[in-house]
């Protein structure tokens, strides 16, 4: 028995990559959520089947089109002892809202570019109006980035909030050794059940082979992002559980069509063609992936099947020639290391494969902490990127989340849309499905946004990911929900 599994009131996690800080309205990335919504909670939480539920939230109730009555669960407290009322709701949601703060999931909250209004009623009742109706707002509310941070470090500024948290959740923070560990304690007066397991660490093991090691020796309690490769001899361990969760993450390569040779749609749909995605699929992830049909993932409404490229390697050579791009010719893709099921070996591939229709694919790779910042930077601080790999989970469920931060022109860089791609249709076609109630209306407006997306190709449409995890079985109650997030809240040890 490891270090690990003889300490039962300690759980081990090891994730690919770090949080990015602590400030949960500015982190972008799933491992960052993971660890933060154990300490901060949104209004609601989405369950594995897609179902609102409530949290530091009773109820909410559409009072108008345009306007959302929330009343709050009584008696809880922040863990520095503020008490959680509207106004602390009203003084997040407000913090997100102010550009001056830059939260990168501001769009949840603004509908026809207009910001919702928030209004405190009474001590546990606010209203969210908004300037149109906006469907999927109780959704948004679920987002972990709209979690409810202590108004009292709210107060103290951004700095303060990356460096420490004060949160209503059932564990708060012990430690952050950066690159290194995220050490979380139980929170002794939790308002909800309190979890059986005292400490919860997240250990940074980047490399796929490591985790293994460490799972296998029980040095770790969990393991994430477990190479396909590895599932049978993992089964074939009667102390590891193995878990395979459906993906709502969709792995893609966006094109900076700014920037040359992808400013022209041919040589977009010309890559599209050369990569085989479906031999990735079938030879890195042994079915452990789902070539992509649509820019996200099946389950999620408004989902709108399109026919993948399929490989044409005469067909891309032919759209590179009318292009005018010569044989020989440079492209650099920045990929990152350990943050997606190999992510590393997936470049690479796409590197050989581009280099059968006349593409000189050169690899770049970053730290994950500094790789998104370097990949969607606006273009006036010098973005040369002209082509990157990134994923894109949609933890809402819905389309909303999944297109309009993606492929809205307003939502360029600093903002998630890192190609750059801007079309007056789809603009006017996603404005419209997230301001109309009607689910037939939406799903229409989402079905002609995708066919346009789908034909510009401002992304090598690649795969969507499904997760296996490791866990040791003396381990139960540990959720792996859908949206990647680790959920250990629930979990015991024997």
């Amino acid at each position: 028995m490891g270090p690990a599994a003889a300490q039962s009131d300690t759980l081990t996690i090891a994730s690919g990559t770090d949080i990015e800080n602590l400030n949960i309205h500015i982190v972008t990335s799933s491992p960052s959520f993971s660890v933060l919504e154990h300490i901060y909670e949104p209004l609601f939480s989405m369950s594995p089947e897609g179902e609102l539920e409530p949290l530091l939230a009773e109820s909410i109730e559409a009072t108008s089109d345009t306007t959302y009555r929330i009343t709050l669960k009584e008696g809880i407290s922040f863990t520095d002892g503020t008490p959680l009322n509207a106004e602390a709701v009203k003084a997040n949601l407000d913090w997100v809202l102010d550009e001056a703060n830059g939260a990168p999931f501001r769009f949840l909250l603004v509908v026809n570019g207009e910001p919702a209004e928030v209004a405190v009623v009474d001590e546990y009742t606010l209203e969210i109006t908004t300037a149109a109706p906006f469907a999927p707002l109780p959704a948004h509310l679920s987002h972990g980035a709209l979690g409810i941070i202590s108004p009292a470090l709210l107060e103290q500024g951004a700095d303060a909030m990356a460096s420490n948290a004060v949160g209503t959740g059932p564990y708060v923070l012990e430690s952050w050794s950066r690159a290194e560990e995220v050490v979380l304690k139980r929170n002794p007066d939790y308002w909800g059940e309190a979890p059986a397991i005292e400490t919860l660490v997240f250990k940074v093991v980047q490399e796929d082979g490591a985790r293994i090691v460490e799972i296998e020796a029980g040095t770790v309690d969990v393991a994430v992002r477990v190479p396909p490769a590895e599932i049978p001899r993992l089964e074939a361990n009667p102390n590891i559980d193995v878990v395979v969760t459906p993906g709502l993450r969709t792995i893609y390569v966006f094109f900076n069509v700014n920037n040359e040779p992808f400013d022209d749609v041919r040589v977009r749909q010309a890559v599209n063609y050369a990569v085989d995605t479906q031999a990735i699929v079938d030879n890195l992830f042994e079915g452990a992936a789902l070539v992509s049909t649509a820019p996200f993932a099946p389950p999620i409404f408004g989902y709108a099947e399109q026919q993948p490229y399929e490989r044409d390697v005469e067909r891309a050579r032919q759209l590179l020639a009318e292009a005018g791009v010569e044989e020989g010719t440079t492209v650099v893709l920045y990929h990152p290391t350990g943050r997606y099921v190999q992510d590393a070996l997936v470049a690479d591939a796409i590197r050989a494969q581009l280099a059968e229709v006349g593409l000189n694919v050169e690899l770049r790779t970053l730290e994950w902490t500094q790789y998104v910042p370097h990949v969607r930077r606006p273009m006036e601080e010098g973005n040369d990127v002209q082509f990157a790999m990134l994923g894109w989970s949609t933890p809402t469920m819905d389309a909303d989340y999944a297109l309009f931060a993606l492929f809205h022109s307003s939502e360029v860089p600093p903002g998630f849309n890192g190609s750059f791609y801007s079309n007056p249709e789809v603009d006017r076609l996603l404005e419209e499905a997230r301001s109309t109630l009607d689910p037939e209306a939406r799903k229409a407006a989402y079905s002609e946004a995708i066919s346009i997306i789908w034909e510009e190709a401002p992304w090598l449409f690649l795969y969507s990911e499904i997760q296996v995890t490791a866990i040791r079985n003396n381990v139960s109650g540990f959720i792996v929900h859908p949206d990647e997030s680790l959920i250990a809240t629930f979990a015991e040890k024997n």
